[in-house]
């Protein structure tokens, strides 16, 4: 796979936000996620696509054998098709304003390839300006066209009340579709931690595996949180002989979507891991790896095998970005949220563009919505959020659940069933009153049991409005959004040009000169997490042990330490705010008082 020209990728955003995001920009270089949750809106882009394309459309219903894969394979070989054909129209296309050719370059970071385009344009002689021209064209390439498989969300199906076998779980069903595309060099990125019978479905494709010339088709991404978690799941894929390509770490609580906090994992501390033990890594997983392909008597690397560190998760200017480049010597940045105010690249419907560019700053919060238990980034006036209060408020909480992406909860019944779906909030408030609860914890359940939201149809609800695509028989599309908090700094709509040049430090687009460091809001996003678990511990809804508050409230004391040592490498002028912000988090930490076991 060729390296992209770019140092940022687009992460996976929602089950919609980003699903034809490659068609939009990967023929500029740049490299996204899309997500395989939700089969339904990929059959309905797929329809959309190839009619807008003139590609021909016979639709793969619910219906016929093993649909869900085959949906996903017949929209990735789609997308494929269209970008390969984008990509050689670029390479055609005159050098002269406007043209996509020249939007390639001119999107460019300061790079040699940027300064051989720019020297270009100051040749007057047409024959070398011609030889220049075709140089310039054979470099271009595409990004990457990567999809993201979240791993809790592999809910087994029934036929005719029978479970049918693993492999048509929807998370293998996901990952068979992939893997039997035609995409080549693009990389399946786990997220949400190891799923094993996943991991090891894996190894039954051969697109993972390296081929003779020791370059797989296919990649693995682990997206992770922290170092122990990338060792433990990059051994688990090696001793399968399955290479990590990358390790993609990301922010708990400072990104977009599901937020993992759990063990107060600050991004600097972490980047600071990988940072040292990164040829310690790479030895000790390149050893096992080596051993299970002799063992699997396929082609062992002459050399070393190699995997990116990249980061993504709250940032939000190019001070950071080049921070986390330099510093920690990641090979690559990702920005999510701040892409949901540029319609050019993800899809966000008119309505809800003008609702994020209006929301206030209470409006973007960390929720209970999410079916999977998980903290969710959420829009508070979202037409979702509007519809969950509108049927609470009649007398009917709770989703039909059109797709049971979610389906996982066996609490009333041995089928399991989504904890957002109306059958198991009446079934739980029902229940509530046997569960020997005082009328505080009552209350505060009840509010959590109504707080469940049915994200996995409604983080769809924009591209069908997007494109038109109507409920098709799930309901009318009433989009939820996952934005981070990040968001609350972008306040209006951009041109990708515009998104890009701010990343790179050509212009600024921050919206309030006293926004907060990202590792700084990181903090406070922790902080606030560890009151919320005191809370939920002192009306004993919480059954978490003392240690986790004491490890926890010590986590945010060492990550004080820690950033207070790291402002000798900040430049002079970032120094002095960052210090203050750190030293008021500090006396709120201290003060913070640990709640003692019951």
């Amino acid at each position: 796979m060729s390296a992209s020209p770019h140092s940022f990728h687009i992460p996976v955003m929602g089950t919609g936000f980003t699903l034809d995001t490659p068609l939009r920009v990967a023929r500029y270089g740049i490299s996204s996620v899309i997500s395989l949750v939700d089969d339904v809106i990929v059959e309905q882009a797929r329809k959309f696509h190839c009619h807008k394309n003139g590609e021909p459309y016979e639709a793969i219903t619910a219906s016929q054998p093993d649909a869900r894969a085959r949906r996903i394979t017949a929209y990735l070989n789609l997308v494929d098709r269209l970008v390969q054909q984008q990509v050689r129209d670029l390479k055609t296309a005159p050098f002269e304003k406007g043209s996509d050719i020249g939007r390639y370059f001119e999107l460019l970071p300061a790079s040699p390839l940027k300064q051989a385009y720019e020297q270009m344009l100051t040749v007057t002689d047409p024959q070398e300006q011609k030889r220049l021209q075709d140089d310039l064209r054979q470099q271009v390439t595409a990004g990457s066209i990567d999809v993201n498989i979240m791993t809790k969300l592999d809910v087994d199906h029934y036929r005719n009340g029978t479970k049918l076998p693993p492999e048509f779980a929807d998370g293998m069903a996901a990952l068979r579709g992939f893997a039997q595309s035609t995409l080549v060099g693009s990389a399946m990125v786990f997220s949400a931690g190891i799923n094993q019978r996943l991991y090891t479905y894996a190894a039954q494709f051969d697109d993972f595996f390296p081929g003779p010339q020791g370059e797989s088709k296919k990649r693995i991404v682990l997206k992770v949180s922290d170092y122990r978690s990338a060792l433990v799941q990059g051994k688990f894929l090696a001793k399968r002989g399955l290479w990590v390509s990358e390790f993609r770490v990301e922010s708990g609580l400072n990104c977009g979507g599901h937020a993992f906090a759990a063990e107060c994992n600050l991004v600097g501390p972490v980047l600071e891991q990988f940072k040292r033990n990164r040829a310690e890594l790479s030895e000790s997983l390149f050893n096992i790896y080596c051993k299970a392909l002799a063992g699997l008597g396929r082609p062992v690397p002459s050399q070393a095998a190699k995997f990116r560190v990249t980061v993504q998760g709250g940032i939000g200017t190019t001070e950071e970005d080049s921070f986390l480049l330099h510093y920690y010597q990641v090979d690559g940045t990702g920005w999510g949220t701040p892409f949901m105010m540029v319609p050019e690249v993800t899809n966000v419907d008119p309505v809800h563009l003008e609702r994020l560019t209006n929301a206030k700053w209470d409006d973007i919060y960390l929720s209970q919505a999410s079916p999977l238990g998980v903290p969710f980034w959420n829009l508070r006036t979202s037409a979702s959020e509007e519809q969950r209060r509108e049927r609470i408020a009649a007398g009917k909480p709770g989703s039909p659940c059109p797709k049971k992406f979610c389906a996982l909860n066996s609490e009333f019944s041995e089928k399991p069933i989504c904890v957002a779906s109306r059958e198991y909030i009446t079934q739980k408030l029902a229940h509530l009153p046997q569960e020997g609860l005082t009328e505080e914890q009552m209350a505060f359940v009840r509010e959590e049991v109504l707080a469940k939201s049915c994200i996995c149809h409604d983080l769809g609800g924009a591209i069908t409005l997007v494109q038109n695509a109507g409920g098709n028989g799930t309901g009318k599309a009433l989009p939820a959004l996952c934005c981070g908090p990040n968001i609350r700094y972008f306040n209006r709509i951009f041109a990708l040009e515009e998104m890009i040049s701010h990343i790179y430090g050509r212009l600024s687009l921050i919206a309030n000169s006293e926004r907060p460091h990202m590792f700084v809001e990181e903090m406070r996003l922790n902080l606030d997490y560890l009151k919320d678990e005191i809370k939920r511990f002192t009306h004993r809804i919480s059954n978490r042990p003392s240690s986790f508050f004491e490890n926890f409230k010590q986590g945010l004391q060492e990550g004080i330490v820690y950033y207070q040592d790291l402002t000798k490498q900040f430049l002079e002028d970032q120094r002095e705010k960052f210090l203050e912000d750190l030293k008021r988090l500090a006396q709120e930490i201290d003060c913070i008082g640990l709640p003692k076991a019951c």
